[in-house]
């Protein structure tokens, strides 16, 4: 239902939520945290990504043969959005979300993407339901369906997409 209000009741750690989804609603919150002095991004971020309050990194932060401790670098996250692309996997990406707040509305044409929740709970809207996600529950939003991702408490989780996705949308 683009551009429609859907009434939407969730339940995430026992708490029933209400809120409304609407495909045009952006994230409200807009501070920007300065990346770690010892971790310079070497790639560029997303297109548009400057205009989203978001820290996105699109850097490959762990090389292969290298030991990833997910929950080391989320205790280190203090920004209520973070994403860091941890490491390729042939042509795909394996990125780490530390999140709190909603993502806004977008869709990807040509891309799939995996969401795993490890920690927190995950929200998925999507056009007519919201799909929620707990600790070890995974959720694949096909290519071309527009959805958002939500999270009402500290939620850690995994996606696994395209290394050329971009994650703001195309």
């Amino acid at each position: 239902m683009r551009g429609g209000v859907v009434p939407v009741a969730v339940l995430c750690s026992g708490i029933i939520r209400h809120k409304l989804a609407s495909p045009k609603r952006i994230p409200e919150e807009s501070a920007m945290t300065t990346p770690r002095a010892d971790h310079v991004p070497t790639d560029t971020p997303a297109s548009g990504a400057k205009d989203f309050p978001y820290d996105t990194r699109l850097d490959v932060r762990f090389p292969a043969l290298t030991l990833i401790d997910v929950p080391k670098l989320a205790s280190e996250v203090k920004h209520p959005w973070f994403n860091q692309t941890l490491c390729k996997v042939n042509d795909s990406v394996v990125r780490v979300g530390v999140v709190k707040g909603e993502y806004h509305w977008h869709k990807h044409d040509h891309d799939d993407e995996f969401f795993h929740v490890l920690e927190g709970c995950l929200l998925i809207d999507l056009e007519g339901r919201t799909v929620e996600l707990k600790p070890g529950q995974g959720f694949v939003v096909p290519k071309g369906v527009m959805h958002r991702t939500r999270a009402p408490e500290r939620t850690i989780m995994l996606m696994v997409e395209n290394a050329g996705i971009i994650p703001t949308g195309d």
